[in-house]
C-alpha cells in the first residue's frame, strides 16, 4: 500500500527568501513608495488609508511597477530560478494567501470571491510588514485595493518557461474560502 505524502509546507528559509525578493523589488520603487506602505502598516485599524481614492490607484500603479520588476528579474535570471525555485516561490505565495483567507479580513475588503483573492494579493505584495499588520489586525486591510497578478505570478512564470504549472504539493488552495477553518458557517 502506498502511503499518501504529507502536504509540503514552505520552510522558514523559503518564506524569508520570498520576502527578501519582494523587499528588493520594493527598494527599487523609491523612498516615497516605501514610506507609503510602511504608513499603511502602522496606521490605526479602520483609519482611512489615504486622503483621496486617487492615492489608492497611484499606489496600485507602483505595485504593478514592482510586479513588472519581479517578472523582469525572473526573466533576467532564468538560469538562476529554475523549475524548483519557481515551484517553491509559488508554494510560499499559496501558503501566505491561504493564511489570510479569513472571514475577519474579508469583512474589511472586497466582497466577491475573486475580489477577495486579489485583495489578499494586495496584502501580500505590500510586503511582510503590511502582511503581518493585517494578519494581526484585520482592520488594517484596505477596501477596494487589489493585486491579482501576484497570486499566480510564479505559477505563470513556471508555465511560460517549462510548459506546465507547478505542483506545489501543499494540499491547499489559494482560492477564497479554501481555508475553511477561518470561515464560520
Amino acid at each position: 500500500m502506498i502511503e499518501p505524502q504529507a502536504p509540503l509546507m514552505p520552510t522558514p528559509a523559503e518564506t524569508a527568501r520570498f520576502w527578501e525578493l519582494l523587499e528588493a523589488v520594493w527598494e527599487l520603487q523609491g523612498p516615497e513608495a516605501n514610506q507609503a506602505r510602511r504608513t499603511l502598516a502602522h496606521r490605526e485599524p479602520t483609519a482611512e488609508p489615504f486622503d483621496t481614492p486617487d492615492e489608492v490607484w497611484a499606489l496600485l500603479e507602483v505595485v504593478n511597477e514592482a510586479l513588472d520588476a519581479v517578472v523582469s528579474n525572473l526573466q533576467e535570471h532564468a538560469e538562476v530560478l529554475g523549475a524548483e525555485d519557481l515551484t517553491t516561490f509559488d508554494r510560499v505565495v499559496e501558503r501566505l494567501l491561504y493564511n489570510v483567507d479569513r472571514a475577519d479580513i474579508h469583512s474589511f475588503t472586497d466582497g466577491s470571491d475573486d475580489g477577495f483573492l486579489y485583495a489578499r494579493g494586495f496584502i501580500l505584495v505590500m510586503g511582510k510588514e503590511f502582511y503581518e499588520a493585517v494578519d494581526a489586525e484585520p482592520g488594517k486591510a484596505i477596501d477596494d485595493a487589489e493585486c491579482g497578478e501576484i497570486c499566480y505570478l510564479f505559477a505563470h512564470a513556471h508555465n511560460r518557461r517549462f510548459g506546465d504549472f507547478p505542483d506545489t504539493g501543499s494540499g491547499i488552495t489559494r482560492e477564497t474560502t479554501g481555508n475553511q477553518a477561518e470561515w464560520p458557517d
